[in-house]
């Protein structure tokens, strides 16, 4: 680092600065900076930065899944967020697994994170007991239910209703004049699972809801299910006249495989999705569908995080937020 701050001509603490926190100095000297360490080869030691400010400039961040898409966009707003600030993410996957997230969050904190974001808030006593022990701050994401089983551990969430999203969907379909609403779901994560009691009690508030007409699996959710799922439900039930896909890759599936079997949409069944996925507005006909806030989610969430870890005070833990981003009911030509 003197190396480059001679031939830079500033201060070993000004490339310091440069390289860490950029938006700190001005562009022609991080320009220097920045020309200097390329020509002399110069990489930053992260353990020595960490040694000696006690950060790492890490985030662990733990997602049940790097092939879901609704994931992808989470992570792509924590980038956002986290990037200008200089700090990176340790990407966790827990395969929505409870006990997994306990094991990969133990690996993710024995890198000493500066701040850590989970997916949901369904967790092992053993991690409610790791997140309690932390001094560095803590955001939930994609989850704002009210009573959890956690002790005194603070929450910080960011999300939406997951219940209040199902509910519209099944009162959407309700108004439609719909007698016959069959449910179809897969993964069953706690997240669906509050989708579909928001459904069901939509349906009961509408007099509707009919316990047979549901078909839920614990099978990854895919196009190809979907399309499984849309006969299986069709064969038992035939008079089902709209079913609500608890993800939009079951909806399209659903679709398409309409498509194949000459089913009317929505003359002879309406279909709904859930979470407004690529394509969804370009399906034949056009998806209706639930639209979250993914990205948004992770940029609030990355915020959230980087206020905590600049303050160094768990004022997470004295005053937790609680963030609802909402999500906007998409009604298209399927319904």
């Amino acid at each position: 680092m003197a190396d480059v701050a001679a031939a830079a001509g500033v201060s070993a603490m000004t490339v310091s600065r440069a390289l860490r926190r950029p938006d700190t100095v001005s562009e022609e000297v991080r320009a220097r900076v920045e020309e200097a360490s390329r020509r002399l080869g110069f990489v930053p030691s992260r353990v020595a930065s960490a040694l000696a400010s006690a950060r790492t400039m890490t985030v662990a961040v733990l997602i049940p899944s790097l092939t879901n898409a609704v994931f992808i966009d989470l992570l792509a707003g924590v980038q956002e967020a986290l990037s200008p600030q200089g700090y990176q993410p340790l990407i966790g996957i827990t395969g929505y697994g409870p006990e997994a997230e306990e094991r990969v969050l133990r690996t993710q904190l024995a890198h000493d994170p500066d701040g850590v974001i989970l997916s949901g808030l369904d967790h092992t006593p053993g991690t409610w007991d790791l997140l309690r022990s932390l001094t560095i701050p803590v955001v939930h994401t994609m989850d704002l239910t009210a009573e959890v089983e956690h002790g005194d551990c603070p929450v910080q969430t960011v999300g939406f209703s997951q219940y209040d999203a199902g509910y519209a969907v099944g009162a959407h379909l309700a108004a439609r004049g719909r007698r016959r609403i069959g449910l179809i779901a897969g993964q069953l994560d706690p997240r669906t699972r509050q989708r579909c009691d928001g459904w069901r009690q939509a349906l009961r508030d509408a007099g509707r809801h009919d316990p047979a007409l549901e078909l839920m699996v614990p099978d990854a959710t895919s196009v190809a299910l979907g399309a499984e799922l849309l006969e299986r439900a069709l064969a038992t039930h035939p008079d089902t006249d709209a079913l609500f896909l608890c993800n939009d890759d079951l909806a399209q599936g659903a679709l398409f495989q309409c498509a194949r079997l000459g089913i009317p949409v929505p003359e002879r069944l309406a279909v709904a999705g859930f979470n407004d996925l690529a394509g969804a507005a370009w399906t034949v006909p056009p998806l209706t569908t639930v639209a979250t806030p993914r990205r948004a989610i992770g940029v609030e969430a990355a915020r959230l995080l980087i206020a905590g870890m600049a303050d160094r005070t768990p004022k997470d833990r004295e005053n937790p937020r609680r963030v609802d981003l909402g999500f906007r009911l998409m009604v298209r030509e399927t319904t």
